[in-house]
């Protein structure tokens, strides 16, 4: 196991701990130990600190915002993870800046009470903003690429960059940072566009979402959309088309309400979830013709 960064002013004294099981910090539950694991609260200096230490004694660094749409390894991940609970914002004329800790729900929901639309659809979306400006996150129609104004990155080599969305290049549930090879980079905060409304109507609109999302999408732990839709069609109907609503590997079963979830029931483990992955992707090409791209991320040594 590498060297423990050394604590100082920035990293605090209690939250440095060693081989932390990640499943706690994931949306499945999921996830074997962390080498090393930091939770930053307090300030983005705390993320730029961790990130240096990681550097100087040349660990593997990784941050994880809410744990959503990634799928860690039962083996953990090596070197120092991140966990990034920095949770700060200001609003003004037309626009959010928040920290990438910031979750989403609740920006929507101080979106809604200062009456400034455009954030409804994260209303019930888990994950942090760092997170949905890296998968450009979207859900109801809406999604970050749509609003994003900038956001501030901060590279291996210190450099501080300020990207605007066609830097990004949104995709659906892609950016060029989620396809960037390695992960020692940091997002610090994003800024987004929005428009001034009645917060009573944004509060329906928000109420709607709600609804049809309890409607369609399992309760319980789950990773959220497993694999993205393809064009002009949906990955769900594709997986119950070919036979696989309810299908299990191990603990891990596709969901009998939406087939594009996965569904944890408390006992599966992350190479459960792995197999069901491989399952359903070869038999959707083998009944369908079509390959399903994961929209979830895979981490850790034994993928």
């Amino acid at each position: 196991m590498p060297v423990p960064p050394a604590a100082s002013e920035e990293l605090q004294v209690g939250r440095l701990q060693s081989a932390v099981p990640l499943a706690r910090y994931t949306a499945a539950r999921l996830g074997g130990p962390a080498d090393w694991l930091y939770s930053a609260r307090e300030s983005s200096e705390e993320l730029v600190a961790a990130l240096h230490h990681a550097q100087e004694r040349e660990m593997p660094f990784r941050a994880l915002g809410g744990g959503a749409n990634v799928l860690i390894a039962d083996e953990g991940l090596r070197g120092l993870v991140l966990i990034n609970r920095v949770q700060q914002m200001a609003f003004g004329d037309g626009w959010l800046r928040a920290s990438a800790g910031s979750g989403l729900m609740a920006l929507a929901r101080q979106c809604q009470a200062r009456g400034l639309a455009g954030l409804e659809w994260a209303v019930s979306v888990p994950g942090t903003l760092g997170g949905a400006v890296i998968n450009n996150a979207g859900a109801h129609g809406g999604d970050v690429a749509g609003m994003l104004l900038e956001t501030k990155l901060l590279e291996a080599d210190g450099t501080l960059r300020t990207l605007t969305a066609a830097d990004l290049g949104g995709e659906y549930r892609n950016t060029r940072l989620k396809r960037r090879a390695t992960r020692d980079w940091l997002v610090l905060e994003a800024t987004l566009a929005l428009q001034p409304d009645d917060p009573a109507r944004i509060a329906t609109r928000m109420a709607a979402f709600n609804v049809a999302r309890k409607r369609s999408q399992p309760p319980g732990a789950s990773l959220g959309s497993i694999f993205r839709n393809p064009p002009g069609d949906f990955a769900g109907r594709l997986i119950e088309a070919s036979g696989l609503k309810g299908v299990r590997c191990g603990a891990a079963q596709v969901s009998t309400l939406h087939a594009n979830f996965f569904i944890n029931p408390g006992e599966a483990s992350a190479d459960d979830y792995r197999r069901l992955v491989l399952l359903v992707q070869e038999g959707v090409l083998r009944e369908q013709g079509v390959q399903l791209e994961p929209e979830i991320e895979l981490l850790g040594a034994s993928w």
